[in-house]
């Protein structure tokens, strides 16, 4: 009788044990289920999908671009002067922000579920790319002002080396200037590892708006502006002696007033490009209670980023050698086609900003 009660006690507990494990199967599987990653549920307007086909295209013109910019350089020995290397600098910034900014620029607008600190590698990444884009314009608008404003010492004291550690410098200073909210600068609170990677998830709006955007952004501008005012006034200066000494002194300084609109081309362009965003970051900043339509603020991240895919462009309209040595390039290396060759050029120097033929 009593191996008959355990027996049937033995019975009761098994069964019990089997019914609690199965609703903790169940329980586990729903919790599961409910706390899949945040992406399944993700999305996409039809905004988004505008804003990430654009972002692609600039990418794909930026990178293809600078790509032929590059090419053009090392083919044609003409376009090998000193001056060149910031053009090459600027083009591999540009390249770079083709190839890395804007597919992390479309990672963090989708929001992905990442690691808090992966995500603010990655919106730091953006800034010191940006950040080397815009000194590499200004070290390019010194050296047109030195040329300028001292063309005779210019040659002697503008070497490769010291181009080389001018540039080195810069992209040093831009790696610092973004790696910043690295060291601390950023909206970590300690509450959560994982987060929806959005940009103001992770980024400080007084590290965007007072170091990034007045510091490395606006200041470089304000900067340019003098220079190219300069150089403006000193151009004007020299057409005018070059008008009342020479009664055909306008042909004679009309490469130097085509260096000019070109230069003028090339501040506008930085302007149009970046202003729009760092303004709209100012009003989130000052303006809490301000609401900018989120249309707005696609259009302002896609105006910085096309600014990598303009140079090239510019480049083509402005400088002929650069035109002919893409003209080269796309019949005798994408169309097959037998084309005369650029390397005679080597015998008329080209600067930035000539027309010359």
């Amino acid at each position: 009788m009593k191996d008959l009660n355990l027996r049937e006690i033995r019975e009761e507990l098994a069964s019990d044990l089997a019914v609690g494990g199965k609703k903790r199967i169940q329980h586990s599987i729903s919790n599961f289920g409910s706390k899949q990653p945040q992406m399944s549920k993700m999305s996409l307007g039809s905004l988004d999908v505008i804003y990430i086909m654009m972002e692609s295209v600039i990418g794909i013109c930026a990178v293809v671009g600078n790509v032929l910019v590059i090419w053009a350089v090392r083919l044609n020995p003409a376009l090998q002067k000193t001056t060149f290397f910031y053009i090459v600098s600027l083009a591999l910034t540009d390249i770079a922000m083709g190839i890395l900014v804007v597919p992390l620029a479309v990672m963090v607008s989708l929001g992905v579920v990442i690691h808090f600190y992966s995500c603010l590698f990655m919106c730091c990444l953006m800034m010191v790319f940006s950040h080397a884009s815009i000194l590499s314009l200004l070290a390019v608008a010194v050296d047109r002002y030195l040329r300028v404003k001292l063309p005779i010492r210019y040659r002697a004291a503008i070497t490769k080396k010291r181009i080389c550690v001018i540039l080195g410098l810069s992209w040093l200073v831009s790696v610092l200037v973004g790696l910043v909210p690295m060291l601390g600068w950023n909206q970590h609170t300690g509450s959560s590892s994982y987060i929806e990677c959005h940009y103001l998830a992770v980024m400080r709006m007084d590290y965007v708006v007072y170091f990034s955007f007045f510091a490395w952004i606006l200041l470089p501008l304000l900067i340019m502006c003098a220079l190219y005012t300069k150089i403006f006034y000193i151009m004007w200066v020299k057409l005018s002696q070059n008008s009342a000494s020479l009664p055909g002194g306008e042909k004679g300084c009309g490469k130097e007033y085509k260096m000019v609109k070109y230069l003028a081309l090339i501040l506008f362009l930085f302007a149009v490009s970046w202003l729009p965003l760092g303004i709209l970051n100012c009003v989130m900043f000052f303006c809490p209670s301000c609401t900018i339509p989120q249309p707005l603020m696609y259009l302002g991240i896609l105006l910085s980023h096309a600014n990598s895919a303009m140079n090239p462009i510019v480049y083509a309209f402005k400088i002929q050698k650069f035109k002919e040595t893409y003209t080269f390039i796309l019949r005798t290396y994408i169309l097959l086609q037998k084309s005369e060759s650029v390397i005679s050029s080597v015998e008329h120097p080209v600067e930035l900003g000539e027309s010359t033929t």
